[in-house]
């Protein structure tokens, strides 16, 4: 925002003026009591955005001042909704005192919203994280490098790594960060995040950087974190911590260390795969069903982050995989219900569903925004932990993996304690509201309280005093929020009335007064319960200050619990659904028997298992069947069992070995970008050639209909040559389905590629898919069959078969010329026709022109003498 003059304005707006040069692009909330306000282009933005009224009351530097606002109590949901569209809004407080003097009451910014900032829960999702970055390009031993540094501001994660320039977008879709930091002079990277925020490009020097980080962490250098080798990538963490710790306004005091995420640490998705898989949202852009939805029995918000983690960020590295599959073992041996009819594993789960969002909780607790109830909860969730760690003790094997989860569930007594002693029973929303802090927790507010609230037996003694006095029987002494104390009289009793009355409120039927002796009461009271909730506010933020050296601790507590949900809700699902236990084997490959869709197999009654074997001698099965026969499901499955395996997860399938995999990549279904100028057959060829430039004899490759976009020859002959690179080059173990029952003679001529089909019959009724996968191609691809049943109608499906017969009566397989084994030569342009090629032409072309549906029999047989005549045939 550019400077502008402010002298000219009423002290209000000079006030607010300055504190939107502050906020600069950012909406601000101006608090004046119980709304928060926007002026001027913020008024009339904010107003579009939320649907607020815009008004214009006032004037300031001579003109009307647009105005819109919205209740503080209401604030969170105002916010949400701005963030759910990308923006940021910066919130100004007052903090000044009201009775300290004239002019406008201080307020400052006290935390800037952003989309990848947000800590508090009603704004945040409960089952996904919401992941801030900054990437930086720089030349590192004389190449290219990007530095990618992310950060999960509402569990403290911080983390950063280095890539090529190629692997961005990889990187950021695996990622998602609701919120990208970048330089000013970088260039633009629209669609890689929801909001793109802009700092000087001084934020990503390398000294600057640097210090940022030496800075918060209070280290003399940073080689203890390893960031040594990643200067890159420590550029871009130094401004990411900037850009965060400015909109918090206070220290990150959760964010204790900077970790490193190794090159190949993950098996590597793209952003196609990830849709085409659909493993936390439909390729239609819904929610479920998916991957995750299906797996997810979690039962606390941290549990189910975590799955969703582990489904996006499959591991290559067997150990880690090993340690996770182990517990899901241990938990499903507990799973077997009991002699007493339950089970271990069903009481670890049950015990879960108590537990509130400690992750986050420990976050608000470190930024001191906590509020009291959700301090309560913690509370209650302690209580309970030694009891959830003894169920875990005596209900599973122990094992080092079971025994480290122990370790981390381990917290002070002094942090239940304290939370005990100082919260009480049942809270109030906010701290402002008052009874937060528990009696006896501090005996100036329990000395305070009394005296604010045990004022009913001084208003009776006074009600019966003065009763007696005037002789009015039905005199009342009443109190409200707006008024204060009062002495109510009926109407028709006010000429008893006292002279030492003094009139407070008229109203319709009664008149309400005040005396000396109760005002000196009031004034008494009322100062005793603003006290009182000053009182409690300072004990409230000394708490805080008490709680957070615990938040640490209370974080990995928190991670702990959420690997132990995360592992049970795995058990649970193989525990339902007949899932095994894969083996991870060092050879490449993928050795499935009766593997089912994770997913598909729930919404089908009967779901066809398949078996499925990929390996060095067999690196490519050539997929062909009907539309509607289940290739892609066949596909898709046997990449996510992959998948689900290298998780740590059990699978659907009778039995499964997985080798190592770098990659999985898919090329499925038609999509375009008309606005990026791409048609579908340039997205096609587009995802077709990233996959021929980085699959390796370690990437599953699933490949679906390519070369459809385009002429038959033109996508026959890519389609082949796309099929033998991915054999001969890339050894990539590859799905490949199509149509072009060409490409079945392939394996004639590549001994690692062998054909297989989805099976179909016809019956009376029409096709019937039998979702069964055999060995060897199809005999037919039965596409007049599916479009029948799609509902096209009869008469356009008669023609349909009259023309597919003409035209394999005319093209004869066997007679074709071999495209792909005879060398290429020159075709004659020259066609000649005898009579008979003439005649049959004319003869089509009477065909395709008459509607033999339209025709009566009577029509139709003069017809065929005519045509009898007309065509017929001289020797």
């Amino acid at each position: 925002m550019d400077k502008i003059d402010i002298t000219s304005h009423t002290p209000m707006m000079r006030q607010y003026l300055g504190l939107k040069q502050q906020a600069g692009s950012h909406l601000l909330f101006y608090r004046m009591g119980d709304f928060y306000e926007l002026f001027y282009a913020d008024a009339e933005r904010g107003a579009r955005l939320l649907n607020l009224t815009l008004a214009r009351r006032g004037t300031s530097n001579g003109e009307p001042v647009p105005m819109a606002g919205v209740p503080y109590h209401a604030m969170e949901g105002y916010l949400a909704r701005l963030v759910a569209l990308g923006e940021s809004v910066a919130i100004c407080e007052q903090v000044g005192d009201a009775t300290a003097g004239k002019g406008p009451l201080e307020r400052k910014i006290v935390r800037i919203v952003t989309p990848g900032t947000l800590t508090d829960d009603a704004l945040l999702p409960s089952k996904s994280d919401r992941i801030i970055a900054a990437f930086h390009i720089a030349r590192k031993n004389r190449q290219e490098r990007v530095g990618i540094a992310w950060m999960n501001l509402a569990s403290g994660e911080f983390k950063l790594n280095e890539c090529s320039p190629d692997l961005i977008d990889t990187e950021l879709s695996r990622l998602e960060p609701a919120e990208l930091v970048l330089a000013d002079s970088a260039s633009a990277a629209e669609g890689l995040a929801q909001t793109i925020s802009r700092v000087p490009d001084w934020h990503f020097e390398s000294s600057g950087a640097t210090q940022t980080l030496i800075d918060h962490f209070k280290t003399d250098t940073l080689s203890g974190f390893g960031l040594d080798d990643y200067p890159v990538a420590t550029c871009a963490a130094g401004a990411l911590l900037r850009y965060v710790g400015h909109t918090q306004y206070q220290a990150l005091s959760h964010i204790q260390t900077v970790g490193i995420e190794h090159s190949g640490e993950f098996v590597v998705l793209d952003s196609v795969t990830r849709k085409n898989l659909e493993l936390t949202e439909t390729i239609s852009g819904e929610e479920k069903p998916t991957l995750f939805s299906t797996l997810d029995h979690c039962k606390t918000p941290m549990g189910a982050r975590l799955l969703r983690r582990w489904l996006h960020h499959p591991l290559r590295n067997n150990e880690p995989v090993l340690e996770r599959q182990r517990i899901v073992s241990a938990l499903l041996a507990g799973g077997q219900a009991s002699l007493s009819g339950g089970s271990a594993l069903g009481q670890l789960r049950k015990s879960l569903a108590h537990y509130p969002d400690l992750e986050r909780i420990a976050t608000r607790i470190a930024l001191s925004s906590v509020r009291p109830r959700e301090l309560a909860s913690l509370r209650d969730a302690l209580t309970l932990l030694p009891e959830l760690c003894a169920d875990i003790q005596n209900g599973f094997d122990t094992m080092p993996e079971v025994e480290a989860l122990l370790a981390r569930l381990q917290l002070s007594p002094a942090l239940a304690q304290t939370l005990t002693e100082a919260i009480t029973e049942e809270p109030a929303l906010l701290i402002r509201e008052g009874g937060v802090i528990a009696s006896g927790y501090d005996a100036d507010l329990d000395e305070l309280r009394s005296l604010a609230n045990d004022s009913g037996d001084f208003l009776i003694q006074i009600e019966t005093r003065e009763r007696e006095r005037t002789g009015i029987a039905n005199l009342r002494v009443e109190f409200n929020r707006v008024h204060g104390f009062f002495i109510e009289v009926s109407r028709g009793q006010v000429d008893k009335v006292p002279d030492d009355y003094r009139r407070r409120q008229t109203l319709k039927n009664v008149e309400r007064y005040i005396t000396p002796e109760l005002k000196e009461w009031e004034d008494k009271v009322l100062s005793a319960k603003e006290r009182s909730l000053a009182r409690e506010k300072y004990l409230f933020d000394e708490l805080l200050n008490t709680l957070r050296p615990f938040s640490a601790s209370l974080s990995n507590c928190a991670s702990a619990l959420a690997e132990i949900d995360a592992l049970g809700s795995m058990a649970q699902h193989a525990l339902l659904n007949d899932w095994v236990a894969p083996t991870l084997s060092q050879q490449p490959g993928l050795w499935i028997e009766a593997g089912r869709h994770p997913v598909v197999e729930h919404s089908i009654e009967n779901f066809t298992p398949n078996h499925c074997e990929l390996h060095q001698q067999r690196r490519m099965l050539l997929i062909t069947g009907p539309n509607m026969g289940g290739k892609s499901t066949y596909m898709r499955q046997n990449a996510l069992i992959a998948l689900l395996a290298r998780t740590g997860s059990y699978v659907p399938a009778s039995q499964a070995t997985v080798g190592p995999v770098d990659r999985i990549f898919t090329r499925i279904g038609a999509a375009d970008d008309l606005a990026g100028g791409r048609s579908t057959f340039m997205m096609e060829m587009t995802e077709a050639a990233a996959i021929l430039a980085a699959a390796t004899s370690q990437s599953i490759v699933l490949m679906d209909e390519v070369g459809r976009g385009t002429s038959t020859y033109d996508g026959l002959a890519l389609a082949w040559s796309i099929a033998n690179r991915l054999l001969s080059h890339n050894r990539a173990l590859t799905l490949f389905a199509t149509h072009y029952f060409e490409i079945t003679r392939l394996p004639e001529l590549e001994e690692s590629a062998f054909n297989v089909h989805l099976a179909a019959a016809e019956s009376s009724g029409g096709i019937v898919f039998l979702h069964e996968v055999q060995e060897g191609p199809a005999s037919r691809s039965y596409g007049i069959q599916v479009a029948q049943r799609a509902g096209i109608p009869a008469a356009v499906i008669r023609q349909a078969s009259r023309e597919l017969s003409r035209l394999e009566a005319q093209h004869d397989p066997s007679s074709q010329l071999d495209l792909f084994s005879v060398a290429a030569s020159e075709p004659s342009t020259e066609v000649v026709y005898d009579e008979r090629d003439e005649k049959a032409l004319e003869l089509q072309q009477a065909l395709n022109n008459t509607n033999i549906d339209e025709l009566s029999p009577r029509e139709a047989l003069d017809t065929l003498y005519l045509w009898k005549q007309q065509f017929k045939h001289q020797p």
